[in-house]
């Protein structure tokens, strides 16, 4: 499989895209866990975070990109840094922490997605995951209805999924029909203060925009871009102090047994 992830691109706004990751760390409930799992680690960035707050634990950062690990390979060579698809990957065994910070929303299939990450945990481990639930934002909708124009249409349906994150509620009966019984889910909506020309557009690129560069190339995917970006400029307009406003909801989840 092609890796569409670009690490620069993603990294261009580490400080607020990993943010929500470190609010995500801060509530997990656990003193001492011995194994650990990050899901989609990506650069690794957060993985260190978690090797911060538990120096002890044997850690595993597993993603499918290449050109992130390999950012992530030169940051500890303590973690182990693993290539694989989680649809497709376990552990080999069990472990008391599975973290995945922004990553879920790309699989579909959630109730088979967290029964996958339920087998990993041992009988007292702890799952925690946020995923992004801004999906209704201009950025997204301007982004699916430009996809859907007669020029673009025929080669992105059904590249775009309209619903990837569901409401908070699903979610909860999800982890209690997997035997979770502590289960805390919340959103949060943060406002990122983005610099810079088009830095929406910039934002998408690193992460929402990854599914239409693979499919164009060339002079199409910068037609495609200026059309989008036009959009975009229209409703994220430029502050006279020079940063643009971009609200950007997210939801948690940390549940044990």
């Amino acid at each position: 499989m092609m890796d569409r992830w670009n690490a620069d691109q993603y990294l261009k706004f580490s400080g607020p895209r990993f943010r929500p990751g470190l609010d995500l760390l801060a509530q997990v409930p656990l003193d001492t866990p011995e194994s650990i799992i990050d899901i989609g680690c990506g650069t690794g960035d957060l993985t260190l975070a978690i090797r911060a707050r538990w120096p002890q634990a044997k850690i595993t950062g597993m993603d499918m990109s290449a050109d992130m690990l390999a950012k992530a390979r030169k940051l500890d060579s303590d973690i182990d840094w693993v290539e694989a698809d989680l649809t497709r990957w376990q552990p080999a065994s069990p472990v008391d922490l599975v973290y995945s910070n922004a990553v879920l929303q790309w699989i579909g299939d959630h109730p088979a997605v967290f029964a996958g990450i339920a087998g990993m945990l041992n009988e007292k481990g702890a799952l925690a995951v946020q995923m992004p639930r801004n999906f209704d934002a201009p950025s997204h909708v301007l982004m699916r209805e430009t996809a859907a124009e007669p020029r673009w249409k025929t080669v992105l349906d059904g590249v775009l999924r309209r619903d990837p994150v569901a409401d908070p509620g699903v979610y909860y009966g999800i982890l209690a029909d997997l035997g979770f019984r502590h289960i805390d889910i919340w959103e949060t909506e943060y406002l990122h203060v983005l610099t810079g020309d088009d830095p929406v557009l910039e934002w998408v690129k690193g992460t929402a925009l990854t599914p239409v560069f693979a499919v164009l190339q060339g002079e199409e995917r910068a037609a495609f871009v200026a059309d989008y970006a036009a959009k975009l400029r229209r409703t994220y307009v430029q502050r006279n102090d020079g940063t643009t406003l971009f609200p950007f909801r997210r939801i948690f989840l940390i549940a044990r047994r």
